[in-house]
């Protein structure tokens, strides 16, 4: 993005990035911006090294200027993350048809997925330590993924759906922590199909 004399104030500008199919002009804002390029620096350094002036230089705008519209660290980072977790709620929102069981381990294999390959933000959008006071209302947005799999385990078991989606939960995040820090390799495991079917059964019947 084009800059103005040395010291002087970045402004918020947009930028034309291609036509549209009816042949207008796409743009996008400089926030629009920071967040994509915080999203592209994520994917190939993960967490630990997104920072304010690393996300700054790969936009092309000077070090101060993502605080102009995120005026911390974590708010920036929780508009990275709800990119994120826009990606995962699709990817559970595309299930098969079937039995309720079916479609839990259908959701349990997009989840998977979706950790293996997008690690870092995987990693950022579960640390709620560094989100919780960020705004955005992150929480809001987080919250219907875990719905997801209450509505389908209601299905079979509606008296207590709460607490076996809880643990389902907690078995299949384990399940792509374990795979993420390479752990599940010592075990011989590969194939996680036949242990997310088990996982699901055992808490279904």
């Amino acid at each position: 993005m084009a800059q103005g004399r040395p010291g002087s104030h970045v402004r918020d500008r947009t930028r034309a990035v291609g036509p549209t199919q009816a042949g207008d002009n796409v743009y996008v804002t400089l926030p629009d911006r920071l967040v994509e390029a915080g999203v592209e620096l994520l994917e190939e350094d993960g967490l630990a090294d997104l920072t304010l002036r690393a996300i700054a230089r790969r936009t092309g705008v000077s070090h101060g200027a993502p605080r102009r519209y995120f005026p911390t660290h974590d708010a920036l980072l929780a508009a990275i993350a709800a990119t994120g977790l826009q990606d995962l709620a699709a990817r559970l929102g595309t299930t098969t048809d079937g039995p309720p069981e079916e479609q839990l381990v259908a959701a349990a294999k997009n989840y998977l997925q979706f950790a293996a390959e997008r690690p870092g933000m995987f990693d950022l959008i579960f640390r709620h330590d560094l989100l919780a006071g960020a705004g955005g209302n992150l929480r809001a947005t987080s919250l219907p993924l875990f719905q997801n799999f209450v509505d389908l385990v209601a299905r079979i078991h509606p008296a207590d759906a709460g607490l076996r989606a809880t643990a389902l939960w907690t078995n299949i995040h384990g399940l792509a922590t374990l795979r993420a820090t390479n752990a599940l390799e010592l075990l011989g495991t590969t194939d996680l199909e036949p242990i997310v079917r088990y996982v699901v059964h055992s808490h279904m019947h």
